[in-house]
């Protein structure tokens, strides 16, 4: 591995300017070397996601402070801010974003440890919430992820890339691990069952990125079942947790108790046929029978009102999404950027699978965001920074070859 030094990256050089008409664009040009099939993927993601956040919530008056576009203002206005994050990572670079991963880490830990404060809010059973004010609210565990991404990723990638090791050893692994629990054993306690469970997969797609041998990997699997059955005999698990593991395994327990988000899912999603209701016209949408459909099950209003045809096409996206980043990460320069990479398509493919197998019965209701589509400033920020290091990735590798 090589072609980039870990200390930063160089701009390109670019020729001197002619006389006469030129070519808006060039080879050295950064448009060039942006991954535009990721970018453009993201960003159709987040306009459907708009669209579908307006339908479940325009007829809202309860939430929506008595205006029908409220939450499509904001839905847009948080992608906005997203995506200039993105542009910030990008313009940074995520070789120059390795030196302040110390600072990230420390204010990540500060931000959950805020939320099991006075500080704190509960919203549906989970006490992850900082509540600012005027309508905003502030989910520090969003961040956590991206925030073990990269304290896992540097400490994996450092002896290697700096050419005293072929793969990271014990010592390495022991070390990223133990950062890495800190913050997923503050999650746990607030409870936020679901982002933990990211926050796991996440790191077992970062050592298996980094060719950590097999053993860590199996160790880690079997530590994580031991870590869940401890959870579980303890009853450290909340009384509604429990109900949601219950009501996946038995779907037809409880239809309008504890399995009741499960049965209207599946209802909504199941009336939408091959194209759907129509936007602005799904009965379980307007009737508002699902829950929290503007975040956690706005897919079943993608299933209700745009079809079979709608639903894939979220899925076929993020699919594009999922296959650029992996191509991003298999073709990086040097351990740290592959392992970077890794980390956040691991992210994206563990979360929106999750998400969309919550709607359709086949994994437990776990209360986390669709990536670019849940509205929710605090998800959207995050996972735009997250395109902003696998665009950075992919442009400095343009650069290096």
């Amino acid at each position: 591995m090589g072609g980039l030094s870990t200390s930063g990256w160089t701009a390109p050089r670019y020729a001197p300017r002619k006389e006469g008409v030129r070519r808006l664009v060039d080879r050295e040009s950064p448009l060039r070397r942006m991954d535009w099939p990721l970018v453009l993927a993201a960003l159709a993601l987040s306009g459907i996601g708009s669209l579908l956040v307006w339908s479940a919530t325009r007829d809202r008056s309860d939430i929506n402070q008595g205006d029908p576009q409220y939450f499509l203002v904001r839905h847009l206005l948080n992608t906005g801010i997203g995506v200039a994050l993105c542009v910030g990572v990008v313009l940074l670079g995520h070789h120059r974003l390795r030196t302040a991963v110390p600072f990230i880490y420390g204010l990540s830990i500060l931000g959950v440890l805020a939320v099991l404060s006075p500080l704190g809010s509960t919203v549906n059973g989970a006490h992850s919430w900082i509540v600012l004010g005027g309508g905003f609210s502030v989910q520090p565990s969003e961040f956590c992820k991206l925030a073990i991404i990269l304290i896992v990723a540097t400490i994996l990638s450092a002896r290697v890339d700096a050419g005293e090791l072929q793969q990271p050893d014990g010592r390495s692994i022991l070390r990223a691990l133990g950062l890495a629990m800190v913050p997923i054993g503050i999650v746990l306690m607030m409870p936020d069952l679901g982002s933990t469970m990211v926050m796991v997969v996440i790191i077992l797609g970062l050592l298996l990125a980094s060719g950590a041998p097999g053993r860590w990997l199996l160790g880690l699997t079997a530590g994580g079942a031991l870590g869940a059955f401890a959870v579980v005999q303890l009853h450290l698990l909340k009384q509604y947790q429990i109900a949601r593991f219950a009501a996946f395994a038995d779907p037809t327990l409880d239809p309008s108790g504890v399995g009741y988000n499960t049965a209207q899912a599946r209802i909504a999603i199941g009336s939408g046929g091959l194209t759907g209701q129509g936007l602005f016209h799904g009965a379980q949408t307007t009737g508002q029978f699902v829950p929290e459909q503007q975040t956690d099950f706005v897919f079943t209003v993608a299933g209700e009102e745009l079809g079979f045809v709608g639903g894939m096409a979220i899925i076929v996206l993020l699919g594009v999404i999922i296959w650029r980043g992996f191509r991003i990460a298999r073709e990086a320069p040097d351990l740290y950027s592959t392992v970077l990479a890794a980390g956040v398509v691991t992210w994206f493919a563990f979360q929106g699978f999750e998400n969309i197998g919550m709607t359709l019965g086949i994994m437990p209701v776990a209360g986390i965001p669709l990536p670019f589509v849940s509205y929710g400033g605090s998800s959207m920020f995050a996972i735009w920074i997250g395109i902003g290091i696998l665009q950075s990735v992919k442009m400095q590798r343009s650069m290096a070859g």
